[in-house]
């Protein structure tokens, strides 16, 4: 098992943090993989997640990438992937996330709300090649990207 360093933003009052995100390694390379997966390993936020259903691994969770902000004609050299929960163990809704909201200010749109803890974990390459430590000092980049991206 791998750790590398990523940024939580809890759902609750708590503020954003770095955690220590756990990787396995594939059991079997696969043929064009989503993002997450191309390094060769599996991230497993749901560790993280209160109220996940357990056993499903990456099943229990969904992620977007994090390519480009708004106005920019590169993608990034060292991506982030934005991983967060979808299947709960109770079969009810994540509370919506409080940070994502304030972040959002008057864009936010109760229907189309980040929900649970979100995690982002750093990636080097834009073909999500390897993963990497992300730092607090990444996180001004995030809060960017939330705050024009709503929860697919």
């Amino acid at each position: 098992m791998f750790e590398f360093k990523a940024i939580i933003i809890p759902a609750g009052n708590r503020p954003p943090r770095l955690v220590d995100l756990k990787a396995s390694p594939l059991a079997t390379p696969a043929h064009h993989p989503p993002g997450p997966f191309r390094c060769g390993l599996i991230p497993h936020p749901e560790l993280y997640y209160d109220r996940i259903a357990y056993g499903l691994g990456p099943r229990s969770w969904q992620f977007e990438p994090v390519e480009s902000l708004e106005g920019m004609s590169r993608r990034f050299a060292t991506p982030y992937i934005v991983f967060y929960p979808t299947v709960s163990s109770d079969g009810l809704p994540f509370p919506i996330n409080k940070c994502a909201r304030e972040i959002q200010g008057d864009r936010f749109e109760a229907a189309n709300a980040w929900r649970g803890d979100l995690i982002i974990a750093k990636y080097i390459g834009q073909d999500y090649a390897q993963m990497t430590h992300a730092s607090m000092s990444d996180f001004p980049i995030v809060k960017n990207w939330l705050s024009k991206k709503l929860a697919p």
